[in-house]
């Protein structure tokens, strides 16, 4: 056990430190020896550690805070064993003093709204100019053998396949929703059948579209944010930049591609579904399910398929580029890799809801 006596010798004061210095042992020790401090104003303290027979981490940490507490040159250790002052000299007490991380000092409120607003634009001009990612499709299509078509496989596996199942059941629950909800206000004027107009232009033009970016950004973009981030905390990105391979055409392209082919279907798949979820519905209102059918097709024709499905092209550029771009920036840091997807979740669906609304007053002006 550790024990503590304190005597006063003249205009000093002894800090007699014995026995065993380890976690379990120096709470008591710890607490007197700070009364003891608070007690002798003026005073110069010294610690004698002759009859310490053992000190680990703890104890090194109790005679540092006793160094703390006073200047250096009031406080003096004296016969301590020379493996524990090895442990001693780790650590530097006027460091020690000072904050190595202090929190920045805060300007006035107009300083730190346009340092946001810069950070903003900044962020933003550079995802825009992301213009690698382009320039890497162009470079595979002129010489596809150049990509790496197995990694290509194995994403859209990923991206594809296994997004099925999350697609499918938020896809069939939208058409239900919004059959339902749309279904019950219609009733009371008799115009049940014109739900079908609903879900099928809001589907097909827009939600359908839509939905399944916002998922794939949630579930793909940030998963291509923490893989490339992985890599570039354990140094794999810099590795490739060594051997002479670029990491976009080497990591990036690959997902592009993946989302390229995967989005598209994933958007069919989702209409599919959700006019199922509609049409289901719809029965219990007495519609049937042909006469469904047959109002979709009356309302919807070619060019509002086509102005949903030439999205998710765009989407899955977004996708793809706002992930591998966010997993890149990658910083060093324990929360890094976490940051970055969370980044590239938000970042991705303001940018797909942005560019939906850019797609829709084109179409406006389009008359589409």
């Amino acid at each position: 056990m550790a024990a503590l006596a304190i005597k006063d010798t003249g205009d000093a004061r002894v800090l007699e430190l014995s026995g065993r210095l380890d976690a379990l042992s120096i709470r008591g020790v710890w607490d007197d020896a700070r009364r003891a401090l608070k007690e002798a104003s003026g005073r110069r303290i010294v610690v004698d550690a002759a009859n310490v027979d053992y000190c680990d981490g703890a104890g090194i940490a109790l005679i540092v805070d006793v160094l703390r507490q006073r200047k250096r040159g009031d406080v003096e250790v004296t016969n301590l064993k020379p493996a524990f002052a090895a442990l001693l000299k780790q650590f530097d007490v006027e460091v020690l003093d000072h904050d190595l991380d202090p929190e920045p000092k805060r300007g006035s409120s107009v300083e730190e709204i346009g340092e946001i607003a810069s950070g903003v634009g900044h962020d933003m001009y550079e995802q825009v100019a992301f213009v690698e990612t382009t320039s890497a499709l162009v470079y595979a299509v002129r010489h596809p053998s150049s990509v790496r078509w197995k990694d290509v496989w194995v994403i859209c596996e990923k991206l594809g396949a296994d997004a099925l199942p999350i697609v499918a059941l938020i896809s069939f629950l939208l058409g239900v929703i919004l059959a339902f909800q749309s279904a019950i206000p219609m009733k009371k004027f008799g115009a049940e059948i014109f739900v079908a107009d609903l879900i099928g232009l809001a589907m097909l033009r827009e939600l359908g579209p839509l939905m399944t970016a916002i998922l794939l950004a949630g579930r793909s973009g940030a998963a291509f944010a923490a893989e490339i981030g992985t890599m570039k905390v354990n140094q794999e990105v810099d590795a490739l930049t060594t051997m002479g391979l670029d990491p976009v055409r080497f990591l990036v392209t690959t997902r592009v591609i993946a989302a390229l082919l995967m989005t598209p279907l994933l958007t069919l798949f989702a209409d599919l579904v959700s006019l199922i979820g509609g049409a289901m519905t719809l029965q219990s209102f007495a519609i049937p399910f042909v006469t469904f059918i047959h109002e979709v097709e009356g309302i919807v024709d070619f060019s509002d398929f086509m102005a949903g499905f030439v999205k998710s092209f765009v989407f899955a550029i977004l996708i793809a580029g706002i992930g591998c771009l966010r997993g890149l920036q990658t910083s060093a840091g324990a929360s890094a890799v976490g940051d970055s997807a969370t980044r590239a979740v938000v970042s991705g669906i303001i940018l797909l809801v942005i560019v939906d609304g850019i797609f829709a007053v084109i179409y406006f002006f389009l008359d589409i």
